[in-house]
């Protein structure tokens, strides 16, 4: 499994480069993948979520996880705001090795774990590359 892209929500710039960067980071979701005998584990770090509001698509190999929050969610006058709830995206390539129509998902304290079970005996090989 490989990471492919990021898209982060709809969000207003405030029109500083730097502090656009900031603004992306804090509308997408942080992800950390580990790897067990059957299967990879994503952890999709998204507290203050609602679980219905997440939605997971596979199309060939990619998989895409995404939020988008519910209509009327209060926006206050923030002071100091470092982080935010807001809708994301994140795409995936998934290798050959995944059974796609196994992937299954649950959302418990704010963290949404993706199962992505791999096929046994199709596992990719591995080659190290030599830097020079």
């Amino acid at each position: 499994m490989h990471y492919n892209q990021s898209c982060a929500a709809k969000g207003n710039h405030y029109g500083n480069s730097a502090r656009a960067g900031f603004i992306r980071s804090m509308q997408r979701a942080a992800v950390n993948v580990y790897k067990t005998d059957n299967s990879f584990e994503m952890l999709v770090f998204a507290p203050g979520r609602i679980k219905e509001h997440f939605h997971l698509d596979v199309s060939g190999n990619e998989l895409t996880v995404s939020y988008t929050p519910p209509e009327g969610f209060p926006r206050p006058e923030w002071i100091v705001r470092e982080y935010s709830r807001g809708g994301f995206t994140r795409t995936f390539t998934l290798d050959k090795s995944i059974d796609t129509a196994a992937i299954s998902a649950k959302y418990v304290d704010g963290v949404l774990q993706v199962t992505l079970p791999v096929i046994q005996g199709k596992e990719v090989e591995k080659k190290e590359i030599v830097i020079n």
